[in-house]
């Protein structure tokens, strides 16, 4: 996508809640997560958008949550409107979109049958999705806080603790940092994870 860089701080507000979606969004460093406050005052956090990833896709006028920069990050902004009128001219830029789309549909349908597992299946299955857009044989370095994973999984931060703890203690990951997770056996991970999707 070709638009505007723009450079948020830590924790700053790309765009909020309710707020007219008149743009796309993609991530060129950094990354970004989509949350909402719910009535009780919790945070359920939709969506992480790392490197590349493209965000803000809305069905209707306006954002049905907030994005938020989760560490220092650079995204292109783009006019959704300007877009869509290429879109009918560029068939590739056409099918980007489409795949997009297609992919942020995915990622939502995979996010809601997490929140129906297991402490440890969900917790499994977020890594999963963090290994598959790690570079190949890469340790997982993770952007996101403990309490952002909780959030994004319905649990609470000392689950989210614990859990990280337990496959560690089954030779599953390492932690050789807070940050960082390594997979010790991918056989087993893949074993243990075949079942979420």
């Amino acid at each position: 996508m070709n638009g505007t860089p723009m450079r948020f701080a830590r924790n700053s507000e790309i765009y909020g809640e309710e707020e007219a979606a008149e743009h796309l969004y993609q991530v060129t460093s950094g990354a970004v997560r989509t949350y909402r406050i719910l009535e009780d005052g919790r945070r359920q956090i939709g969506a992480f958008y790392l490197s590349g990833d493209i965000f803000g896709f809305e069905a209707g006028d306006t954002y049905i949550a907030s994005a938020e920069a989760i560490c220092e990050s650079q995204v292109l902004m783009v006019r959704r409107s300007a877009l869509m009128i290429r879109a009918i001219h560029e068939k590739d830029l056409a099918r980007q979109l489409w795949n997009a789309t297609a992919l942020e549909l995915r990622r939502s349908q995979d996010h809601v049958m997490l929140l129906i597992s297991s402490a440890e299946q969900r917790v499994m299955g977020f890594l999963r999705d963090m290994a598959r857009r790690a570079p190949k044989n890469a340790a997982i370095e993770l952007p996101m806080s403990r309490q952002d994973i909780a959030d994004y999984l319905g649990l609470t931060i000392e689950t989210v603790s614990r859990t990280f703890t337990q496959l560690e203690q089954k030779g599953i990951i390492s932690l050789p940092t807070s940050r960082r997770v390594e997979l010790r056996d991918h056989i087993l991970f893949h074993d243990f994870t075949r079942n979420l999707g």
